[in-house]
């Protein structure tokens, strides 16, 4: 017998449609499938661009040195 693993939540997604004046929005709906926000593309591309992804943060992120290393940088001083 096959165990299932619990499948992860479902993140919210957007689609896109124009208003009336032809401006380009995103809709954001709830599981139910009802429109949860809505909100034009320039505002929501503007805050997309402003946030980083977790694999920016993790790559722009303080390495840790190994011992030798430090020791291979201190008698190079």
């Amino acid at each position: 017998m096959a165990t299932r693993t619990k499948a992860k939540a479902k993140t919210s997604r957007r689609t896109t449609h124009r208003s009336a004046k032809g401006s380009k929005l995103y809709a954001v709906r709830a599981a139910d499938g009802t429109f949860k926000d809505i909100q034009t593309y320039k505002r929501a591309h503007g805050a997309d661009v402003k946030r980083k992804s977790s694999a920016e943060t993790a790559k722009a992120a303080p390495k840790k040195t190994t011992t030798r290393a430090r020791k291979k940088a201190s008698k190079k001083k």
